[in-house]
């Protein structure tokens, strides 16, 4: 192993260690970083490097066939491993802090409406679905609690508050905040977990899964498998055939904004650190606003 190498395992360790980074969070670095010591190679040394090199490195992979989100994403990851090394004492300057990441083009989400997800939240026999008890509290979770993937597959059992309406969440970085349940929701539980018990029973192992949500086979549910029962069900729903679990999130904080919720609130359900991550509720808003004009306004025809 060579000393880049090793001074990148350390990083990784460092992130799960002391930032308690999410492990997709640390995949992604320890991706990005293994490019970056591939094309560094065995003749340079990390205290050798300067801003050319690292625009060498960012040329390599858009020649690669990477996409700007992509390049600027191994950009930050390479600012934030050369900023550590400098605070270790172990690099005397970032030479990443002198390029510029490439400008992205702003794109707001595709958020459904109200009455879509009416219609894909409506209770139903849903011949498409071979766990429909499940499939509905995914929706009305991702939905009614603003969820994220990750966050929905890590509920436990014991996260579970019926009687007081809550769920246990742990957000990125081991973040751990409460989210309320809705009734719809709740009753979407109280449906579910008969269900759950059953498909455990046959699987003899009713004492061994933790997980609220569980695939046919009594496994916990992955986050792939939720992406993809959430676009059967949206697609059947007449909403767009990208729809995925983020934008049921999307939806809550678009919706809980139209409504009349605070932004302060809102941070705090999503369970955002920065407010200036919650903001681009407001121009989802304002988008909206405009799409409801030129449409319906006689003068905007």
């Amino acid at each position: 192993m060579s000393q880049t190498q090793k001074r990148i395992a350390e990083f990784l360790q460092a992130l799960a260690n002391e930032r308690n980074s999410s492990p997709h969070t640390i995949r992604s670095y320890g991706k990005d970083l293994r490019r970056f010591s591939e094309f560094l190679g065995s003749d340079l040394d990390l205290g050798e490097i300067d801003h050319k090199f690292i625009r060498s490195f960012l040329a390599e992979l858009y020649a690669a066939g990477l996409s700007k989100a992509s390049v600027a994403h191994a950009l930050a990851t390479l600012k934030s491993f050369l900023k550590w090394l400098g605070r270790n004492g172990r690099l005397a300057k970032n030479p990443a802090a002198l390029v510029s990441a490439p400008k992205l083009p702003k794109r707001l989400p595709r958020v459904p409406s109200i009455e879509q997800l009416d219609r894909a939240l409506s209770p139903k026999d849903d011949e498409r679905s071979s766990f429909p008890e499940r499939d509905l509290l995914i929706l009305e979770l991702l939905y009614g609690s603003g969820l994220r993937n990750s966050e929905l597959c890590a509920i436990r059992m014991q996260d579970l508050s019926l009687a007081k309406q809550l769920l246990l969440i742990r957000g990125k970085g081991k973040k751990e905040r409460m989210a309320p349940i809705s009734d719809a929701a709740a009753q979407a539980i109280r449906n579910y977990l008969p269900r759950r018990s059953e498909v455990l029973a046959r699987a003899n192992k009713i004492a061994a899964v933790e997980a609220l949500l569980i695939s046919l086979r009594g496994t916990p549910l992955t986050s792939r498998s939720v992406a993809r029962i959430v676009k059967c069900h949206a697609i059947a729903a007449g909403l767009p055939s990208e729809t995925h679990p983020h934008s049921l999130r999307h939806a809550f904080g678009t919706h809980l904004l139209a409504e009349g919720a605070d932004l302060r609130t809102i941070q705090e359900l999503l369970g955002h650190e920065r407010i200036s991550t919650t903001q681009i509720y407001t121009q989802l808003s304002v988008e909206q606003v405009s799409k409801v004009y030129d449409e319906t306004h006689p003068r905007a025809k």
